[in-house]
């Protein structure tokens, strides 16, 4: 622990985190706990996309990440292209500014390190590349923790990944595709590891046993997304999202038609436009929307659902650590390696081309194993806890002072079954 003739380590925390995306704000609420539990004495802060959100639900002080306003809207006009290319130089003042007054600065999971969601280089990945660049340049230790890494076709924002990730002090993944990703990026991964996503790290709300009465049947969780595709698909995006919500919407109709209450779960402000348009399409009591704020709300949803059916990684995430079973609406590899880590590796359906009738029948598969599936996700939980007790103490061996570190590699050891 830090004595009292020591100064307090600066700790940052990087990241869009507090924008409106629930799977972000659940890894940055795992790094805190960790820091609170570990590193009490730390003095930290963050420099993100909402820093309003972050102040106000942590009690940290928050920077806005990019000066420029309007960064994420499209740039038409001549005032706004000026503005966005200022602002690029802006923020790599900016970043130097605060990286420089920190002795480490975390990336709290995410998808940093890949684009299978549309992205262009010179917005998340040039900031990415900013923090990384001057915490070598000022010595400041940079962590990418548990993040999510896959091939990237565009060759800017391939560049800018590849150098963010060499230059960072420490990386870790949440699963063995993102490593080999970024090893095929010409990366040398050969000390970096791969543990669950932080997202495992936070309290699970009391579930159902695994041998919950499905008679009559109960409640189905189904997260959506506002899914057009990836980085590569920009020409058919809208192809693939009439193609996701009519898909979705046949799904949902015929549970409804079987008298399964359906409860609509998103994982991003952004989502809200398609649970309007399934409310819409599917006219029923039997349908309604829940307005989860948090991972630990989209949990307990999760935790009272016989099933679960989701698109978003963090939803997939939420429903297998509470043990309910799940059928995950795949868009990236990194889906289909959660399923297979978690033991339901055959229950994955293509976002974009979702079929309604074999869904369907995936559905009916996967119900029919229901209390089968619960306890292997039991036992696959208690594996992800203990893997990530060791996370965070290597985290503390390569970042925080030596006699941190021996405090909380102890304290892991301990606390490990």
């Amino acid at each position: 622990m830090t004595s009292a003739d020591e100064t307090p380590v600066r700790v940052g925390v990087f990241g869009l985190l507090g924008s409106g995306n629930l799977g972000n704000d659940g890894s940055l609420d795992a790094v805190l706990g960790y820091l609170s539990a570990e590193h009490p004495a730390a003095v930290v802060d963050a420099l993100c996309g909402g820093p309003e959100v972050v102040a106000t639900r942590y009690r940290i002080p928050a920077t806005r990440l990019h000066w420029y306003r309007g960064e994420y809207r499209t740039a038409s006009r001549a005032g706004a292209i000026a503005a966005k290319g200022l602002g690029k130089l802006v923020d790599a003042v900016r970043t130097a500014a605060w990286v420089r007054r920190h002795d480490v600065v975390i990336v709290p999971g995410m998808g940093v390190l890949e684009a299978t969601l549309p992205l262009r280089p010179w917005g998340f990945p040039y900031s990415l590349f900013l923090l990384c660049a001057t915490g070598r340049l000022f010595g400041t230790r940079v962590a990418l923790v548990g993040v999510g890494a896959a091939p990237i076709g565009n060759r800017p924002t391939r560049a800018l990944v590849r150098w963010s990730a060499r230059l960072a002090t420490y990386r870790s993944y949440r699963d063995a595709p993102s490593r080999d990703a970024i090893r095929e990026m010409g990366v040398d991964t050969a000390r970096d590891e791969v543990y669950p996503d932080l997202a495992f790290a936070l309290p699970t709300p009391r579930a159902s046993g695994p041998d919950r009465p499905s008679v009559p049947p109960g409640p189905v969780c189904v997260g959506v997304m506002d899914f057009h595709g990836g980085n590569d698909d920009r020409a058919r995006a809208e192809e693939i999202h009439r193609r996701y919500l009519d898909g979705t919407t046949r799904f949902v109709r015929a549970l409804v038609e079987d008298g399964r209450p359906v409860r609509l779960l998103t994982g991003d402000e952004c989502d809200a436009p398609v649970v309007a348009a399934l409310l819409d399409a599917v006219d029923s009591p039997l349908v309604t929307a829940a307005e989860a704020g948090s991972l630990a709300d989209l949990m307990k949803e999760m935790a009272a659902a016989d099933t679960v059916v989701a698109t978003r990684y963090h939803n997939l995430i939420c429903a297998l650590k509470v043990g309910t079973p799940t059928l995950a609406l795949s868009y990236a590899a990194k889906s289909d390696a959660l399923m297979a880590q978690m033991g339901l590796g055959a229950y994955c359906h293509p976002a974009r081309e979702v079929d309604a009738g074999r869904l369907l029948q995936q559905f009916r598969a996967l119900e029919q194993r229901s209390a089968e599936l619960r306890r292997t996700l039991t036992e696959r939980n208690l594996v992800a806890a203990r893997q990530l007790k060791h996370q965070f103490a290597d985290l503390t061996a390569a970042l925080f002072p030596a006699t941190d570190h021996v405090h909380a590699h102890a304290h892991a050891l301990r606390e490990a079954p």
